[in-house]
């Protein structure tokens, strides 16, 4: 069975997202995602496959989640559920669900790991949250903390293992 990692850039009030887009561009956590998951697959939701402007992520088995019986795009698998994503990811080493907000809700109880950038901000309007994080079940691990001088903000990235 496949480790499931979890992989999201969030706000103190758990906010990932409006309009469909990332709140923050942060170029070290754009850089970290791509060093963190590259070579692994990758499952995200459709809307989340649909954000990014030039398709299928390079490098990376991309997996999409629709309840669209139809769907298709070139460069994509594409399943009508969770469970049948990590059907597909069980015999890799490790699996990412990179988004969005729906399928993130589904995935943290089946996660091994969470990495997270801790984004020190909060986001009045955005539409998209991540799930509230139950202390009780995850053991924080180091953390690194920086600052983005484009967006002004202060960030931590951590990973939190499943208890």
């Amino acid at each position: 069975m496949a480790q499931i990692s979890i992989i999201v850039a969030v706000t103190r009030n758990n906010a990932i997202g409006r309009k469909g887009d990332l709140l923050f561009h942060i170029s070290d956590d754009l850089r970290r995602f791509k060093a963190i998951t590259m070579g692994c697959p990758i499952i995200m939701g459709r809307k989340t496959f649909e954000s990014f402007p030039k398709g299928p992520l390079p490098g990376r088995r991309n997996i999409v989640i629709t309840r669209q019986a139809d769907y298709a795009a070139a460069g994509i698998e594409v399943v009508g559920s969770l469970d049948e994503a990590l059907a597909l990811v069980a015999d890799c080493e490790k699996a990412f669900v990179i988004g969005g907000g729906q399928i993130y809700e589904q995935a943290i109880a089946v996660a091994d790991t969470l990495n997270l950038t801790e984004i020190d901000a909060d986001i009045d309007d955005a539409d998209t949250f991540f799930p509230a994080i139950n202390p009780d079940e995850w053991v924080r691990g180091d953390e690194e903390c920086h600052h983005d001088d484009k967006s002004g903000v202060d960030y931590r990235f951590v990973c939190l293992s499943r208890k």
